[in-house]
């Protein structure tokens, strides 16, 4: 049996974080319904900021937040439309959403008018800043609530240079995770309650608890953004190879592990310097940045293959820093699942898979995303109503049928 499965997902989400959490309940057995106003979800045509194709047939950057979903389109400015929406609520065990709270008053969707009519409901609510504070009506993406507000652009930089360039949504499925565990732990709860209830995930929130090191530490002085060159491990740090590529050592037990890392790099002259072999004389004599150019040196005599050989074979955990295009070709990712194949009409497509596993559920389907309003029709059926109600609704605007996106 599937972990959720008999769980219903009612989805009235948009681009990234919410509808992957709705995706991820669905990989685990749960069926989600998505809900979308008549101009669409703005995520099916993302495509283009991607640099992929979005087809109805083929749109992996809306399918990586919307597999195994059925697809309803609602005019809730009608009450046709939010009669439909609110018959789906009716037998719903979760109702997802990001849209703004002033919105959701607006519509009758909000928390507080919902847990009246359906108290056993559990309502997600994913948020840019939060319920409260000047910002919790401020429009957010994962670029400015999480990368900017969250400090990951300010922190994760290295000092001087400009922020790093992430993935689009690097933050929101990062968000999409925490908001899955806040679901379950609802849905746990009802069990032992009979009751619903209300759970909400900010995205600035999530980066700041994301970032928890550097926001603990900071205020005992250790100050970020950092340089690569002015770290206080050096031997926990980045370094470029031969053949132009980076590696990352991590050796935080500097003391124990200079001698050898000296040895295996070709700097025998270095080893058991009174200067360099010891962390907090290093630091307290600001000898930091002359042992990294040092390891600089050393390390770009090797090639990536080469300096990974040589530090795995002696325990010391580093690795290569990996681009997508290197991920693909990862035994360990596809040893593990990490990353599925979905067939594509341009071919075999490689997609990431969610991180969790269970041990009586191992495989998930991948079911692709359907062109919007796909199953309007269909699940207005399910819920009781007649053809000719149907065909009423459809003329009248107030739900719309299958539509192709170009």
């Amino acid at each position: 049996m599937k972990p959720l499965e008999g769980i219903k997902v009612v989805d009235l989400t948009t681009f990234l974080a919410a509808p992957t959490m709705a995706r991820v309940l669905g990989e685990w057995g749960a069926q989600v319904i998505k809900v979308e106003s008549p101009s669409g979800d703005p995520g099916r045509t993302q495509g283009a900021v991607f640099g992929m194709p979005y087809e109805d047939d083929e749109n992996l950057g809306f399918d990586m937040s919307n597999m195994n979903k059925r697809f309803v389109t609602l005019n809730l400015k009608s009450e046709s439309g939010l009669e439909v929406l609110y018959k789906l609520l009716s037998d719903a065990d979760v109702f997802v959403t990001n849209i703004r709270t002033k919105s959701l008053v607006k519509l009758g969707l909000d928390y507080d008018s919902l847990k009246e009519k359906y108290p056993k409901l559990i309502f997600a609510h994913c948020l840019g800043y939060g319920e409260n504070g000047p910002e919790k009506d401020t429009a957010g993406f994962d670029v400015t609530c999480y990368m900017a507000r969250g400090g990951v652009f300010g922190t994760t930089v290295n000092k001087g240079d400009s922020p790093m360039i992430p993935t689009n949504g690097f933050g929101d499925f990062q968000v999409s995770m925490c908001m899955a565990s806040g679901v379950c732990a609802a849905l746990f709860n009802r069990g032992r309650t009979g009751l619903g209830d209300k759970i909400s995930v900010s995205l600035h929130h999530a980066a700041i608890f994301m970032l928890s090191t550097g926001v603990v530490s900071a205020q005992y002085g250790n100050k970020y953004p950092k340089s690569r060159t002015e770290v206080i491990c050096p031997t926990n740090n980045v370094f470029r190879t031969k053949d132009e590529k980076w590696v990352a050592l991590c050796a935080p037990q500097y003391d124990r592990d200079y001698n050898k890392i000296m040895s295996l790099i070709g700097c025998n002259d270095l080893v058991d310097n009174e200067n360099y072999c010891n962390c907090d004389r290093l630091n307290d004599f600001k000898l930091n940045s002359e042992i990294i150019a040092i390891l600089d040196e050393a390390i770009a005599k090797f090639t990536r293959a080469e300096i990974l050989k040589i530090f795995k074979d002696n325990d010391l955990p580093c690795e290569a820093c990996y681009e997508p295009s290197d991920m693909y070709e990862d035994e360990q990712v596809w040893a593990n699942g990490i990353m599925t194949k979905l067939d594509c009409p341009s071919g075999k497509r490689n997609i990431a898979t969610n991180p969790v596993k269970f041990q009586s559920y191992p495989e998930p389907t991948y079911k692709v995303s359907s062109a919007q309003g796909s199953h309007t029709e269909e699940i207005m059926r399910e819920l009781g109503y007649d053809e000719g109600t149907i065909k009423n609704y459809l003329d009248s605007g107030a739900v719309v049928g299958k539509k192709a996106l170009k």
